[in-house]
This record gives C-alpha cells, structure tokens and sequence, in this order.
C-alpha cells in the first residue's frame, strides 16, 4: 500500500483482495494505497465488521481517487499531503490499525526476570521487570508477588532461568505490558526449556492426548482390517509396493509402486495412508486433529497432531503389515506422460522400509546387485533385484516428470538446510551439517507432486465450490522490482517476468566455479525474499481462478493429499476425493466454515515453521558447545550463516550489507515430511 490522497478501512487478511461475502478479517486497518502491490491485480477487497463500513474497492489509475467509493474520515487524523508529483520510492507505506478481530498471538513470550533500574520508584516495590528473548515483543512489568519468593534479595540467582510470562493489558500510553509469570521452564541455553518455551511462545499444544481422543482409537489391540473393509477396497497386497523416507522416520505417509507393463508403458502408484478411516468426522480425536492442524518437528522430538497409536502404528505404512491407503495409479509412457489415471481406496503391504540413502545407492549402482545386508529386510514374496528394478524405473520417469516441469515454467529455489545429528543415548543433538538433496530425495518429491495435482483437479471437477486447495500468490511487487534493479546494477540482468523466467535466470546466468556457484546461492536467497508464503484456501471463496494457481509450480490448481498423518488439510482433502469417489455421503459444509479451517491450517503451518526455525539457536549453540559448527559462521545477531554465502557477499562488495539485512534462510529439515522436500522456501 502506497501513500494516496485517499484513505479506506479494509482488512488484511490473506486472501481479502478476492473473497466473496467472506467476513473474518483478522485486524481492520486505515490505509492509504494504490494498485501495485495489490495480489490479485483486480483490487477487488472487501471487509465487513460492526462499525466499519464494507467497501467494494475498485483499483483507481495512479494517483487519481476513485469517487464512487466512501470514504472512511478520521477526525483525529491529519488527511496526507497530495503526492500525485512524488516518485514512487519516496512513498511510505503506512497504515493505522483501529480495529482487532482475533487475537491470533498467544500473548506468551519467554525471557528472563530483572529488577527495575530505579530502586526509588514506587514501581521496583511492586513489579519485576520481564525482558522477552523476541524483541518483538514488548517488555513486561510482573508483579512481585508472581516472582519466586527469594527474587528480591538474590535475584542474580535467577539471571539465567527461563521464565513463560503472559501478557494480560498493555495500555495505549505505557511502553512497557502488564504480564503474569505462567511457569518457570528452566536454565536458559539448554535444549529441552528453550525448546518448551518455543513451543508455548507459538501456540503449540503439547499436551498429552485427553481420554476422550483417546477413547475414539481402536481399543482391541493387535488391531486388524475388518473382513467387510477388506472388500470394499482394490487389493494391493502382493504387489512390490515400498517406501522411501528419512531414515529416522515413524510415521510413514507414502508408498510407492512402479512396474512395467507388457507394451513398454509402466504402472505408477501413489499409496497414502488412509487416515481419515480412522478419524471419524465430528468425533473428538477429529477436534483435536483440526485444532492441531499440524504435527510439530523439531530436531530432538516430535509433537504429533494425531495419538502415536495412529502416527507410528496403525496408519503409517511399516513394512510387511496391511494397511488401509487412498491410492492414485496411473499408466504413464517412459516419458511421464499420463495415460490413465484411477483413484480409489486400497489395502497394501509394503514389502520395504527403504531409506533415501538406501535409494540412492540404488540410483547410483543400476548394475551392480546390493548386498542384503546393506538393505533393511525385504519380504520373502519380493527380491531386491525387484525393489532395485522398480528403483530405477520411477527414477527415470521422475527424471521425466522434473524436465518438464521446468520447461512449463516451474521455479525451485534451493537454500541450504542445516540436519542435525542426535546423540543414541540421549536424543539429543551433537552436531550438524549441510543437508545434501540428491536424487532419491527429487524420485518421492515428484509422484508427490504429481499425486497432489492430479487430487486436486478430481475434488476441484468434483465440488467446484467445496474444494480444498493451496495456493501460492506471485511474489511481492515493489520488493521484487527493487530486487531486480539492485541486479542490474550489479551487472547481472534477471528476467522475473514468470516463474520459469526467473528459474531461468537464476540456473542460467552462473558458470560452475566455486565463486559463480557462491554468487549463485546470495542470488537465491535473495530471491526468496519478495515470495509470499503458500495458503489454503476454499475454492467457493475466490471470484477469479486465476487466484488460484501456484506460483513456484506454475500449474492451474494445486492442494495436499500425500501427508494426512501430520497435516489435517490433507485429512480433509481425503475426505473430499472420498466423497467425489462416492465412499461417502457428499460434504455438508459451507463454503465460509471451509475457509476458516483453511485459515487455521494457514497459521499452524506458519507457526510450525517459525517454531523449528526459533529452535536452530538454542541447538546450533548446544551441538558446537558455544561455537559455531564447520562451514558455519555467527551471522551477527545469533544467526548461522554458511561460509560461502559470504564468499558470494564478498565478491558482490555491495551486496554484503543487503545479505546482513535479510539473513539467510536455514530450515529444518522435518522428520518424515514429504513435500517439505518439494520447493519447502517457497512453501508447495
């Protein structure tokens, strides 16, 4: 938003610019603004809540008011000088926030306590001063009598536990909030109370399943499939059906199946869990699930959204057991092109656990037979020539499959991950490295791919208003253009005109030298940073289904259907094909309701990422005992920045002080995640 001569209420919700009748905005804000940074590019935004008018935006030429649209006055606040003669960067964004819907925040924070500065103050008799590790948050006044009791006469005793505090007030003309202690977590620095703290600070419930979740799981243990199940389902028992995951990986969402058939084609199955079996609608495990939204991966634990009866047991795919799955199979030429398709309930039972090293070798060795004992066990009805064949057949077809993803236009970032290794005795982490994302890694991430597209236009065909999709909105206007003129100067034009332009600039414009290949990877991450974040979303909720397609994928539509065991997006989506499918009854939900489950499913996902990159600190300090671990250095602020990216700072000269504003994007690499490995900066 852009300063005008006009002002208007609306709210910023992330998908306001286009939603019919939708009335959920999170925080209702007087701006000034123009059409350049609209998302959709129509400007058509839309609010309504008690005491601010709805207003139908239509986008105005620059630097012209629209008349036909009210105009919302504020009598305490000054109307802005006319800057229809100023160039576009002189122009401030600003904005007034007058209004708050939802509280999204926690209002917990952690940090430590300290006395006040003045002892004379009447203040320092009756509080404690609460300073927040996130400077974003404010700093707290506690009262005393919140504080551990020997706080006042010994408090360098407590200069180094980790304190929860909530915020209950912070008045309009007070720099400082009025908290409360909620618990004391621990000594700051250790894993396991930065990583409580973490978790709380964020919203994320820890908490033990109730006994009324618990309850809705199957309570005769060994648990099997129903005979009258068994029938309903296509039966894919005997075929050589394996998965490929992270090694440390218990919750198993996919399978995979490729074998040729007699004309040269081959059949391609994608095998996922079938979890909404277990999740009856409207039952409490189904609250809690919603609720979740999402599992939690941090480096040393898992904070599951689903009980581990379900998550490591019943619904994940463990070798050489039936299990009940949702399957997409297809008949696809050498070439990956599709010539059948079917979707349907089935039984499997992998014969395999396979992890990505173990595929890689297979890759990498296509003629040379691999010792058993280097494989994990292989069920007696399949060999390992079998498993090594099937290997290399999905591995050429998804060679195939990335080609021509990127000749339509598709864009991948790749930013560096940083992979922890845990001690065996304790669990926790003792070092770390440079996540390495070979081609066993891109084999899972294309039928990944390809199964989630293919869902999504079966529920989009299926239930055009009721379909849960994922979005992902082109990258931010001005931030980008800034970007690419910043380039310019540098003598290295980029072309960001698409997605594909710019995965062509970024692949193209490099030699192979360690110095191109550093410059190459300050490029990246700079460009990652005008990306907007992926959402879901509720296609009865958008006007125009040019909002719909996925930016860094550059397709039409696009949802998550492959990891129902730790996301409850895909929970639903299983529940749409189902219905589409006619397993079930068809969905009796509005569109509205959709959306806020999509818009939750939005803020867990958000929050599940900001809370295992807060989590990188406190281990990166813990695994290198106070030094940063090799090829890794202090990014100034507690930030660890790979070593090359400062050689590729360096041989920009300027680009050295834009690289210490924006910092490096250093993820975690989840447990057993999937598409996490598919374009996880740009959020697929």
């Amino acid at each position: 938003m852009k300063l005008t001569s006009l002002k208007r209420a609306v709210d910023i919700t992330p998908c306001s610019s286009a939603r019919k009748g939708w009335s959920g905005p999170d925080v209702i804000i007087e701006a000034q603004f123009d059409d350049s940074d609209s998302e959709d590019r129509h400007g058509n935004t839309s609010g309504l809540v008690d005491g601010v008018k709805k207003l139908s935006i239509s986008t105005p030429d620059r630097g012209k008011e629209d008349s036909s649209t009210p105009v919302m006055k504020d009598e305490n606040t000054p109307i802005p000088q006319d800057t229809r003669g100023l160039s576009e960067k002189s122009l401030q964004k600003s904005a007034k926030v007058v209004y708050i819907l939802e509280k999204k925040h926690s209002r917990a924070a952690t940090g430590i306590l300290k006395l006040l500065a003045d002892k004379n103050s009447d203040l320092f008799k009756k509080y404690a001063l609460f300073s927040p590790s996130d400077h974003r948050v404010p700093r707290i006044y506690v009262p005393l009598k919140d504080c551990p009791q020997d706080f006042m006469t010994r408090p360098k005793d407590f200069a180094n536990t980790l304190f929860i505090c909530r915020i209950i007030d912070w008045k309009e003309d007070c720099n400082f909030a009025l908290g409360q202690l909620a618990k004391s977590l621990g000594q700051a620095g250790e894993i396991e109370p930065e990583t409580e703290g973490i978790l709380t600070e964020y919203g994320v419930d820890f908490s033990d399943f109730s006994s009324e979740v618990l309850e809705c799981l199957p309570q005769s243990l060994p648990w099997t499939i129903p005979p009258d199940e068994v029938g309903k389902r296509r039966d894919l028992r005997k075929d050589c059906i394996f998965t490929i995951d992270p090694s440390t990986a218990r919750d198993l969402d996919d399978a995979l199946a490729c074998r040729r058939l007699t004309d040269g084609t081959f059949e391609v199955g994608v095998h996922i869990a079938d979890v909404s079996y277990f999740v009856p609608e409207g039952s409490s495990l189904d609250k809690v699930a919603a609720e979740r939204a999402t599992s939690v991966y941090l480096v040393q634990k898992v904070v599951p959204m689903l009980p581990r009866l379900l998550c490591e047991e019943l619904c994940s795919l463990n070798p050489m057991t039936d299990k009940l799955t949702f399957s997409v199979i297809w008949k696809l030429t050498p070439e990956g092109k599709i010539l059948e398709e079917w979707f349907g309930r089935t039984i499997i039972r992998s014969c395999t656990k396979l992890s990505y090293d173990h595929a890689q070798s297979m890759i990498e060795n296509p003629t040379e037979k691999i010792p058993e004992e280097e494989l994990p066990p292989i069920s007696p009805e399949h060999s390992v020539e079998e498993v090594h064949q099937a290997v290399l057949n999905l591995h050429s077809i998804a060679k195939q499959l990335r080609r021509q993803r990127f000749v339509d236009g598709a864009l991948r970032l790749d930013q560096l991950k940083l992979a922890f290794t845990l001690d065996h005795e304790t669990g926790l982490p003792q070092g770390c490295h440079i996540y390495e994302y070979r081609d066993s890694n891109k084999l899972v991430e294309e039928f990944m791919l390809l199964a989630n597209m293919a869902v999504a236009h079966k529920i989009f065909r299926t239930f055009p208003e009721q379909a849960l999709l994922r979005r992902h909105p082109p990258p931010q206007t001005k931030m980008l253009s800034d970007l690419v003129e910043f380039c310019d100067q540098m003598g290295l034009p980029m072309d960001v005109s698409s997605a594909g332009a710019l995965n062509k600039s970024l692949t193209k414009t490099f030699g192979d030298d360690k110095y191109s290949l550093a410059r190459k990877e300050v490029l990246t991450n700079m460009y990652s940073r005008p990306m907007q974040m992926a959402l879901y979303f509720c296609s009865g909720m958008l006007q125009d289904q040019e909002q719909f397609r996925h930016y860094a994928l550059n397709v039409p539509l696009y949802t998550h259907f492959t990891s129902p065991i730790r996301r409850f997006a895909d929970v639903i989506v299983h529940r749409l094909l189902a219905a589409g499918l006619g397993y079930s009854e068809q969905p009796d939900v509005e569109p509205d309701t959709l959306q806020k489950q999509a818009d939750h499913c939005n803020d867990a996902s958000h929050g599940f990422q900001t809370c295992a990159g807060a989590q990188h600190r406190p281990l990166l300090r813990s695994s290198s005992k106070g030094e940063w671990p090799p090829g890794v250095r202090s990014h100034g602020d507690g930030c660890p920045e790979p070593s090359f990216r400062r050689a590729g700072a360096a041989l920009w000269g300027a680009e050295a002080h834009l690289l210490q504003c924006t910092g490096p994007a250093i993820l975690q690499l989840p447990e057993g995640g999937e598409e996490a490995r598919a374009h996880s900066c740009l959020g697929a």
